[in-house]
């Protein structure tokens, strides 16, 4: 047996013609190894996911690195598994990291409005969410996957099957990731997140005239994200950043240094105009403006997607008599989602605590994940599930779900969190319907069992309900801090929360979310890219900055490769490394800040040589020399 996919994968076969690459259908691929293998990596993936996702605004993809480690796992803990075992543990590392991309959207939102989330609470939503986008996704399964077999491409689930088959090729992807993240959790221990004994922030200030700010996180997470997404989605975010910090925040700074002495900032009584500097600027004013960018990107996004849910109702409507899986029968998808529904109700009455809350917010929230659901499938067809707008499609049905609470008079502090917790459901079935999608494509392809994919994923995403939700839990203090404290970006739950709380109160600064509104509609008319743009303008620069220095080293590996080959082989063992560094990154500064809450290690204040700019940029340099030297060493071994 050859180790590539066969060409009619990619298409030139109807779906239903197709033989996949696997044709015993008798093998099972799960176990009770199988499953401690593929539990374990959702937890990792899906703690490791939310950590990063808050941190820096942006997640990564588990699907590939849940492939590689799982194939190793596979290979020494349920070899007679196989290829089969080796996809359910590729399937449950995405039900976990779905599940983090979905909930760190809104969950943290609460904490910001000043409210506690219960664990029951997360719970409950999240299974909801989770039963609720599963079983509506199967309704679509037969169009998705064999009717447009070869029309939906499905890129990321070609890229993990191909991992999958050529999976003996994995050795040199784990020694790449270990390096990672040896690096990540060297630099992590000497930094914040650990001991703080060097200080890790490039910053820089300009106070008067011209008020700016460069600043650069020597972090390892956010440089691997960088390597990971490329170039062109990091420069995008840059120059977000760059708007933000160079044109806007001093053009603001300028007009406050102009201000009646007595004049107070328009949500701070005891901060004066005219003391501002450039970080009360822009927490007080620019991310208004760039709420308003992603607003409005948000609702361009979803309104583009009109003629996709049209195509996918109207294509499903036809395709539904043929849903089952090449002789799989069976009504456990029907299940599955009337267990989401009925969960969903419940829980409707739980979080509000009101019939009437309840029925109507509960009603319209289905309605809204089962649009939302299907188009989530149908992309994550053409873009892959890296690229999903998730946060567009959430924002989207929030703004319409928090009217309805407006228009019912639910305006109060309690209300706008179990409006949060609406939500929180909504964007969970969204998430999870992406990865779901993509995990049943790479099953379809290999020849896997759909039912076997759909249970282990289900088991995969409670964890990673549990996960996520102890994860936010525990960090709640750390979630809560603003300004130039803040150790967490949360970009889209700040966005969350600002939204619902300024909606619901009347209490929004509407010049400044107009102002980004017409600069979202000014980027939409040049056909650029809104919401990357306005991610990096929320963003801090230092987030944004180190970031690119993580694509920059990408663009020098390539250009520096001496053939195709050359270049194929170290991009793949650099996004290993990367892959590394995310989950270094995540995983030790997670544990780093587990051990500074529970009191067992005390992080110091850097002082002296170690405080200053100077041993950041040296830690910098560091950093990407010991990135850069074992990528550009790698070989193919064919050389």
């Amino acid at each position: 047996m050859g180790k590539k996919l066969p060409k009619e994968a990619y298409g030139g076969v109807h779906g239903k013609d197709y033989v996949p690459y696997l044709t015993d259908k008798s093998k099972k691929g799960s176990n009770i190894s199988v499953l401690i293998i593929g539990s374990v990596l959702s937890a990792i993936f899906a703690a490791s996911t939310a950590y990063s996702g808050m941190k820096s605004g942006l997640t990564v993809a588990a699907g590939i690195p849940g492939a590689i480690i799982g194939s190793m796992l596979i290979g020494v803990f349920a070899k007679d598994k196989g290829m089969l075992g080796k996809n359910i543990t590729q399937g449950m590392s995405s039900g976990g990291e779905s599940i983090a991309s979905g909930m760190i959207y809104v969950l943290p939102a609460i904490i910001l409005i000043g409210k506690n989330i219960t664990f029951f609470e997360g719970l409950a939503v999240g299974v909801g969410g989770i039963l609720f986008g599963i079983g509506a996704l199967s309704l679509v399964y037969n169009y998705l996957m064999v009717e447009e077999h070869g029309n939906l491409m499905y890129p990321e689930s070609m890229a993990i099957s191909e991992t999958l088959v050529a999976s003996e090729g994995g050795g040199d992807a784990i020694k790449y990731m270990g390096i990672g993240f040896a690096i990540s959790g060297i630099i992590n221990v000497l930094t914040g997140s650990f001991l703080n004994i060097v200080n890790n922030t490039i910053s820089y200030m300009g106070s008067k005239f011209y008020k700016w700010k460069f600043a650069t996180e020597v972090n390892p997470l956010l440089l691997g994200i960088g390597f990971i997404v490329g170039l062109e989605v990091s420069l995008t975010m840059f120059a977000g950043s760059i708007l933000a910090n160079f044109g806007i925040a001093p053009l603001i700074g300028y007009f406050t240094d102009l201000a009646d002495k007595n004049i107070q900032s328009w949500n701070d009584a005891s901060l004066l105009l005219h003391q501002m500097d450039v970080n009360a600027i822009s927490g007080n004013y620019v991310k208004y403006i760039g709420a308003g960018m992603m607003l409005c990107g948000g609702i361009i996004g979803a309104i583009k997607l009109i003629p996709t849910i049209i195509v996918s109702i109207k294509e499903t409507l036809k395709a539904r008599s043929g849903n089952s899986d090449k002789g799989e029968k069976g009504s456990s998808e029907i299940i599955i989602l009337l267990a989401g529904v009925i969960i969903a109700f419940a829980a409707g009455y739980f979080i509000s605590g009101t019939i009437k809350m309840a029925i109507i917010a509960t009603i319209v929230s289905l309605i809204l994940s089962l649009l939302f659901v299907i188009v989530s499938g149908r992309l994550t067809g053409t873009i892959g599930t890296s690229n999903l707008p998730v946060s567009g499609m959430t924002i989207a049905s929030l703004v319409i779900l928090t009217l309805f609470f407006v228009i019912f008079g639910w305006t109060t502090k309690s209300d706008n969190k179990s409006l949060l917790l609406f939500a929180a459901f909504m964007v969970v079935a969204i998430s999870v319907a992406g990865g779901y999608s993509q995990s049943q494509k790479v099953t379809f392809i290999i020849g896997g069992s759909k039912t076997e994919m759909q249970n282990s994923f289900a088991i995969a995403s409670i964890i990673g309900v549990i996960v996520v939700t102890g994860t936010i839990m525990l960090l709640s203090s750390q979630l809560a801090e603003t300004g130039a404290n803040a150790q967490f970006a949360l970009p889209q739950a700040n966005l969350m929360a600002t939204l619902t709380s300024g909606i619901m109160s009347g209490n929004l600064p509407w010049p400044m979310i107009i102002v980004g509104v017409v600069m979202a509609l000014f980027l939409f008319f040049l056909d650029l890219p809104i919401m990357t743009i306005a991610i990096g303008f929320y963003l801090p620069i230092s987030t944004t900055s180190i970031i690119l220095v993580g694509a920059l080293i990408r663009l020098l590996v390539e250009k520096m490769s001496n053939s195709e080959k050359d270049k194929e082989v170290k991009i793949s063992n650099g996004i290993s490394l990367s892959s590394g560094l995310v989950a270094g990154g995540s995983i030790i500064g997670l544990i780093g800040i587990i051990l500074q809450v529970t009191g067992v290690i005390t992080p110091r204040t850097p002082s002296g040589f170690a405080s200053g700019n100077m041993i950041a940029i040296i830690l910098l340099i560091i950093l990407v020399v010991a990135t850069t030297i074992p990528i550009m060493m790698s070989k193919s071994k064919d050389a």
